[in-house]
């Protein structure tokens, strides 16, 4: 059962198919997110979990046993239960069960809520340690909004603001896994001026990210500040030619190429301990002005 929220400004759909956001819309009825077209990718606004990206060979070791584990994880995939739904808010959850436990062998439950409060969207995903071992876990979201947005502006008009200059190097995916190899960040007195040939070899993975905060969107047209506190990585991702740029915060990302240890030593890996809770936020906040 999908829910739908507003406020006088905001109108969102999430889905109970991955707990994910599938429509956000403007106080006009202006579409700001991607509509899943297939001949592109039908991801709208997936939720990555218990892993970012790939793990080496599609598998992580967990007291040394192996276990296979697709890309970024089963949670974007799975049925999640509404809990909660009301005018401007709603909660979905997914638990453990024997399918995740051979997957990944943690006993968990993952809270996502929806909340839209004026122009303001917020996702929180909240992982509680459901086991008796201290549980290693990645979170990441993955908003895929309108490129061009439906502000009037031209698609080469777009960039990304930071809230800092990001001078540290950038790295990318290869086969899935970030690479040893780091390139110099095409990140300009804080602005990323968006371009196909940016993604001609994949995603950019900001995996020395200062900035806590992003604001996407074109001179003399609306904008959209995307806000991550507690994310230390980021990635930015399209595919050349697609009507949309994913702005992906994370709490983790990819294996790095030769990483062949525990999953609990993956990098940006966090550990949740018996009975406790970490929540992992993300706010959209719709701004009808320029960057």
């Amino acid at each position: 059962m999908s829910a739908t929220i507003a406020s006088p400004y905001l109108r969102a759909q999430v889905s109970d198919r991955g707990a994910e956001l599938v429509r956000l819309q403007d106080e006009q009825g202006r579409d700001l997110l991607w509509d899943g077209d297939p001949a592109f990718w039908t991801g709208r606004s997936p939720l990555l979990f218990p892993i970012v990206g790939r793990v080496r060979n599609d598998r992580i070791q967990v007291d040394g046993s192996d276990y296979e584990l697709p890309k970024h994880g089963f949670a974007r995939g799975s049925q999640f239960e509404l809990k909660e739904s009301e005018a401007s808010r709603c909660r979905f959850r997914l638990c453990s069960d024997e399918a995740t436990l051979r997957q990944y062998p943690f006993p968990f439950q993952l809270d996502v809520s929806y909340k839209i409060d004026g122009t303001t969207l917020t996702v929180t995903a909240s992982v509680t340690n459901s086991g008796s071992a201290a549980m290693p876990v990645s979170l990441g979201f993955h908003p895929a909004f309108r490129w061009p947005l439906p502000f009037g502006a031209p698609r080469e008009a777009h960039a990304v603001r930071f809230e800092y200059e990001e001078t540290a190097p950038i790295r990318r995916p290869v086969d899935g896994l970030i690479s040893r190899k780091a390139e110099m960040s095409p990140v300009r007195d804080g602005i990323l001026l968006l371009n196909d040939n940016l993604f001609e070899t994949d995603a950019l993975v900001f995996d020395q990210l200062e900035s806590r905060s992003v604001v996407y969107g074109a001179p003399r047209g609306g904008s959209i500040r995307v806000d991550f506190p507690g994310m230390p990585h980021l990635g930015i991702w399209t595919k050349p030619g697609a009507g949309f740029i994913c702005i992906e915060p994370w709490q983790g990302h990819a294996d790095p190429e030769g990483f062949d240890g525990e999953l609990s030593a993956k990098p940006g890996i966090v550990l949740v301990q018996p009975g406790g809770t970490r929540d992992f936020a993300m706010g959209i906040t719709v701004r009808h002005v320029g960057i």
